[in-house]
């Protein structure tokens, strides 16, 4: 079927049966409506943090309120989350925060593939530069990113390569030497 197949992770083929087995193999996935299906509105910008974390560890290890509270403390600095506290419930933040707590849960991880899933969707502009400028950073700390936008000159911004799929089907790949906004244009247009 369109919607299956099989990854090569660290040489292995694995066939991924669910998003659990994904995060332990080193995948995280933000996805493109958060709000939906990113974060739990209710909880805290901590519980949302950690969430990916304590999911792989096992729910029999529980990460200890201290550590959450410490690991949620770095983020909120290192990514410049504004929030009054960690025990903010992460659906009074502003788009961009929410976005910063999700990066935040599956960097937490250390991924070795991170797939997001139009990032900067939806989000204020001074957010919208601080989530670039995070994506750059990742790219040149050489973690693999996979980048769903239709944001065209951000990707030309960042991409090593743009990859144009139509009906789940790749009908033009584009590597960096060539990269543009006409060509990506040309390549959808054709």
């Amino acid at each position: 079927p369109a919607d299956s197949g099989t990854a090569l992770i660290k040489g292995k083929a694995q066939t991924l049966r669910s998003p659990h087995q994904a995060s332990v193999l080193g995948i995280g996935f933000c996805p493109e409506d958060r709000k939906t299906d990113g974060i739990i509105a209710a909880a805290s910008v901590r519980e949302n943090i950690i969430l990916a974390l304590q999911a792989q560890r096992g729910w029999l290890r529980p990460i200890s309120r201290k550590e959450q509270q410490e690991i949620a403390e770095r983020f909120i600095r290192q990514l410049g989350i504004r929030t009054p506290s960690t025990e903010q419930p992460i659906e009074f933040l502003s788009g961009g925060n929410q976005q910063k707590v999700l990066l935040s849960r599956w960097l937490l991880t250390r991924p070795q593939f991170l797939i997001l899933d139009e990032p900067t969707r939806g989000i204020d502009v001074g957010a919208h530069a601080e989530i670039i400028r995070l994506i750059e950073t990742l790219c040149a700390d050489g973690l693999a990113l996979l980048v769903i936008s239709s944001e065209l000159e951000e990707l030309v911004g960042y991409a090593d390569r743009v990859i144009i799929m139509r009906d789940r089907k790749q009908v033009a790949e584009i590597p960096l030497a060539e990269l543009s906004v006409p060509a990506i244009m040309n390549a959808i247009a054709a």
